[in-house]
């Protein structure tokens, strides 16, 4: 394996350093390249790291990881899964890495999900090699579909229960899933009882995203709501999810929670809206 453009060498040592924003890099220690390869539309590599386990890793900024994956695939499904009182039709935009579908497919009444990934490298090379984020998942009610997420979803209408965007920050090739056009496309595909979410970047670094997030979606949700989850390995630890939802304002009966997580319970589930006073005076919130 030849060593990726985005690893380099210090002291004998390999190190991946991720270019967050002008004035602050996050440095990794890494043991080990596992995979890397240029894809027709991204740099995709797994990377075993000493810290935080193996990493999956797009055009060099860190996506997931082994260690605190499971954070935000918990919190960017359970949120929206339990507001909705019956959620069968599912639509997972982005998500390749898996962790998302593994949380949705917990629960049985879930008929149908639609994983919408434009790299169909990212989901081969996770399943192979990244198997503590995708657990080499299998199922039935998963269909596999290798398409822009953006022109797929403007072909639904009155489709989906939930509609989960599982997007990196906005930059050059994701901006498109932080447009208005795109959150109008996502109502337009959800049923009249519809619910969809989405991640708002950092509350520290990001502030404007997060912003533009919620005032996208407020425009179109009647109930819109802005959440946290920490997440070591995302800038500042803290990332911000949004949710919006067409009819219902409330998660649904959080005591009666059962299913397999290791950050998301009852109490989660409770609180989950409840925001630190620093963000409320930030937005006017």
């Amino acid at each position: 394996m030849e060593d990726s453009k985005y690893i380099k060498v210090k002291n004998g040592e390999l190190w991946l350093t991720e270019n967050e924003l002008e004035n602050l890099k996050l440095s990794y220690r890494i043991k080990d390249i596992i995979y890397a390869e240029q894809s027709p539309f991204q740099h995709v590599m797994i990377v075993d790291t000493f810290d935080f386990g193996k990493m999956l890793v797009l055009n060099g900024a860190v996506q997931t990881t082994s260690v605190d994956g499971y954070i935000f695939n918990e919190m960017i499904s359970h949120i929206p899964l339990n507001f909705h009182p019956e959620p069968k039709q599912i639509l997972i935009i982005g998500g390749g890495d898996l962790g998302v579908a593994r949380e949705v497919i917990k629960y049985p009444q879930v008929e149908s999900i639609d994983l919408v990934e434009i790299d169909e490298l990212v989901v081969k090379v996770c399943k192979s090699d990244l198997q503590e984020v995708s657990g080499n998942l299998s199922d039935s009610r998963i269909n596999f579909i290798f398409q822009d997420g953006v022109e797929f979803v403007k072909q639904h209408k009155n489709h989906y229960d939930v509609i989960i965007v599982d997007s990196f920050d906005s930059n050059d090739s994701s901006k498109n899933l932080f447009e208005l056009s795109f959150y109008r496309n996502i109502h337009q595909a959800l049923k009249d009882d519809g619910i969809m979410v989405c991640q708002s970047g950092s509350p520290f670094f990001h502030l404007n995203i997060l912003q533009q997030t919620y005032d996208h979606v407020s425009s179109l949700f009647p109930f819109t709501y802005l959440y946290t989850a920490t997440i070591p390995t995302y800038p500042g630890g803290l990332l911000s999810l949004t949710i919006g939802s067409k009819k219902y304002s409330t998660v649904m009966n959080p005591e009666q929670f059962n299913k397999n997580a290791r950050y998301v319970n009852e109490d989660v589930l409770k609180s989950t809206f409840h925001l630190p006073q620093f963000i409320k005076d930030k937005l006017n919130y």
